[in-house]
């Protein structure tokens, strides 16, 4: 799926030991960031990158947990798997690109990445644009039960181990056909080699332990972060674009523009024809809304 890129290994170091990240880099121009969501990997973006590859500098990572990116121990308070680790992991690959500044196109999980991304890390990203989500803690505090029954994994998940970890583990290709084929698109929307990629990831050791731990984080120290921006005043002041399929139910449940202006300075942004996995069931909007607005270079005369 990605033959024009190349592979990237980085290590960071972690309160846990270091940290091994697994990335993709490809392209020219301006650096662009591509973060996946749950339970994908860096493969969801096999109908946009080599496309955006032609523009930017593209670099795809795998998030800690996922794809063949390190799996962390579980801690009392998810502190491994908090977004602000994670997003440590991101400037981490960046850096190790030498990109010190960049844009960021991330979705879902990894969408909550980079917006701790870009409130811990300001000097590092331009511009972001968010993909089918709402703020982590105006979801959690406005929760109606539509969303709940809708985002079932997420209650379901952050239950204490070993419940949900011995899900995981038991049948990792029917938990992932149960939260991403009962959605619009149903299992269509995938491509068979990006899907057996999913698959094989989530079969990895460790993977049920990362994944569970991931929403214990969003769920618990990431709303801590969340609510210390708020405190102290802290909005996002990059230029920030938010899209949600419309067939989704985060557009559903929440007022996605309204909720982040509250959250940052300058928001713009609309539904989508699709469902929640936008860059794999509407790729060529996607594009037109990449190409309106993050900055690229003109690709040099040969």
């Amino acid at each position: 799926m990605f033959s024009t890129f190349q592979t990237l290994t980085v290590e960071r170091p972690g309160a846990a030991g270091p940290v091994r990240l697994a990335a993709r880099v490809g392209g020219q121009g301006t650096p662009l960031l591509l973060l996946h969501g749950h339970p994908q990997t860096h493969a969801m973006w096999y109908r946009v990158a080599p496309t955006l590859a032609q523009r930017f500098t593209v670099v795809m990572m795998d998030l800690r947990g996922y794809g063949d990116s390190a799996r962390l121990p579980a801690d009392t308070v998810h502190a491994n798997h908090s977004k602000r680790e994670m997003a440590a992991d991101a400037l981490a690959v960046m850096q190790a690109a030498g990109l010190e500044r960049f844009q960021v196109l991330a979705h879902d999980r990894g969408a909550r990445v980079a917006h701790r991304l870009a409130a811990d890390h300001p000097q590092a990203v331009e511009r972001l644009m968010l993909l089918d989500i709402a703020p982590t803690l105006a979801m959690y505090e406005r929760t109606t039960e539509a969303f709940a029954r809708a985002y079932w994994h997420w209650f379901f998940l952050i239950q204490p181990a070993p419940l949900p970890e011995g899900v995981l583990q038991t049948d990792p290709s029917g938990y992932l056909r149960s939260v991403m084929g009962k959605r619009h698109a149903g299992m269509a929307a995938f491509a068979p080699e990006a899907l057996a990629e999913y698959e094989r990831c989530l079969r990895l050791p460790g993977t049920a332990t990362s994944i569970c731990e991931d929403y214990r984080a969003s769920a618990t120290i990431d709303l801590d972060h969340d609510r210390a921006d708020i405190a102290a005043g802290r909005r996002l002041a990059q230029p920030l674009r938010v899209l949600w399929g419309e067939h989704g139910a985060v557009g559903h449940n929440f007022d996605v523009l309204a909720l982040w202006r509250e959250r940052a300075q300058a928001v713009e942004g609309q539904a989508l024809p699709c469902g929640h996995y936008i860059a794999e069931e509407a790729p060529e909007s996607l594009l037109a809304q990449c190409h309106t607005f993050f900055r690229s270079e003109p690709l040099p005369i040969a």
